[in-house]
């Protein structure tokens, strides 16, 4: 009794560890990369683009939903940029904040004290909601695009579906929280690409401050400041990036602290969002905001580790060789891709880390082979992700041989199936005919002799005399 009890509990242990193993071994992983191994990054989501190729360097649970808080602001600023751009509206338009000011804002909400019946240009309200954060300025903005606050929401909601925002919902204009209004780091990183295409935007969130001029219930100019630690040391010290050229913070208690940010340097560009960040637990004055640490660790590591390299072009060896029948001095012909992929990698990461997978249209081709002819095709692909594919293509050209050309002609002719039925009916029709031949004319022989001696005998015998 007690043997089998041990057993069975030693096949419980055997079976428990057959199904943790797996999970430790995936965690264990590598990914070929001790630069992409060893990023960490201190927040609940993230992600790292190029914005000008769209490449990912760095992704953590980039397509989680999450709360946006105020980087809901750039949507505003970019549909409210839109209808400038659709002459709908002008940056120097002054309109009238209505009654719906305050629509979904609480209490404690960001502000540039703008107040009911002001009367404020568009690009004031543009300033207001990208450096100070202001939430009443996006709906005086929503108002003015679409005529009333739901109408823009909706319109939100539109642009984000077409910009690919699939993980994207929007309740309101400026991110108040709302369990309804959410999105990703990723989807984050998509519209704050499409609003640096305007150069109103990349000037006004690349700015410490703003002087927001007098108007009809503000008799005194207002300078307003960004939130963005990265731009201005104005509200927190220590976290200033010589590189950084924006975009939006947002903080809510649900969101935690969020950053989308954007840096340039030596003519490369990279979008940074980290969402659900944590201020460091008994940090004071202006330490341990992580949001903005993160975000400059992460835009710097892609900057100094990443670069771009050449993945595949055509001086690519090793490349399968395609038989050639019939060719002229020669039966095979080398193959080389056919244009080039490059891409922003890992500077650790060596051709010796790419896997390229072929596929050859056949295995042998006829010739003439023209050189540049495509035989098929090659793809290179590095820690699971493929990064592109090209033609491969002839590196020279194959001459037929006419002789042989001629031999195989005829050979595919008579190794068609009626040519062989043909040729079956003719030997058969031949055979049937000398078969016939030999056993008629040895008959025709032979009664031919019979009749010829009788004749003999008829003619040439003796006569009798009468």
């Amino acid at each position: 009794m007690k043997k089998s009890r041990l057993l069975s509990l030693l096949l419980t242990l055997l079976l428990a560890l057959s199904l943790v193993s797996p999970f430790a071994l995936a965690a264990g992983e590598s990914s070929g990369s001790a630069i992409l191994d060893s990023m960490v990054v201190d927040a609940k989501a993230a992600v790292l683009v190029d914005p000008d190729t769209d490449e990912i360097l760095y992704e953590l649970n980039a397509h989680e939903k999450m709360y946006p808080a105020s980087i809901t602001k750039v949507m505003t600023c970019l549909l409210t940029l839109e209808a400038v751009d659709a002459g709908k509206l002008t940056l120097e338009q002054t309109v009238t904040a209505g009654p719906a000011i305050h629509t979904g804002i609480g209490d404690n909400a960001s502000t540039a004290d703008i107040k009911e019946g002001e009367e404020i240009r568009i690009i004031d309200l543009l300033y207001a909601a990208l450096l100070p954060s202001a939430n009443e300025a996006c709906n005086v903005m929503a108002e003015a695009v679409s005529g009333d606050v739901a109408s823009f929401v909706e319109l939100m909601n539109q642009r984000a579906a077409e910009l690919g925002m699939t993980g994207t919902h929007f309740a309101n204009t400026h991110g108040y929280h709302d369990d309804n209004h959410y999105t990703t780091a990723y989807d984050v990183y998509l519209m704050s690409k499409e609003a640096m295409k305007h150069e109103i935007f990349r000037t006004i969130v690349a700015s410490k401050s703003y002087i927001m001029p007098a108007t009809n219930l503000h008799p005194e100019e207002r300078e307003i400041r960004t939130t963005n630690a990265l731009i201005s040391n104005f509200r927190y010290l220590g976290y200033l990036y010589s590189y950084a050229t924006g975009i939006k913070t947002g903080s809510t208690p649900e969101a935690g602290y969020c950053l989308a940010a954007s840096a340039t340097k030596e003519d490369r560009n990279l979008i940074s969002v980290v969402m659900g960040c944590e201020r460091e637990e008994g940090a004071t004055g202006s330490a341990g905001y992580t949001y903005f640490s993160e975000s400059s660790r992460l835009l710097d590591w892609g900057f100094k580790n990443f670069s771009r390299q050449v993945m595949l072009d055509a001086t690519k060896r090793d490349i399968p060789e395609v038989e050639v029948t019939l060719g002229k001095d020669t039966n095979y012909v080398t193959l080389a891709p056919q244009g080039e992929i490059s891409a922003l990698l890992p500077n650790d990461v060596s051709t010796e880390d790419l896997e390229y997978n072929y596929t050859l249209n056949a295995q042998s081709v006829e010739a003439p082979v023209e050189q540049g002819q495509q035989l098929g095709t090659i793809s290179v692909s590095f820690n699971d992700q493929t990064y592109g594919t090209l033609p491969l293509v002839a590196s020279m050209s194959v001459e037929r041989d006419p002789w042989l050309y001629r031999l195989d002609r005829l050979e595919k002719f008579f190794g068609q199936l009626w040519v062989k039925v043909l040729l079956v009916v003719i030997l058969v029709a031949v055979a049937f005919l000398v078969v016939r031949r030999l056993l008629f004319g040895s008959r025709r022989g032979r009664y031919g002799s019979h009749s010829g001696g009788g004749r003999r005998s008829r003619y040439t015998g003796s006569r009798r005399h009468r």
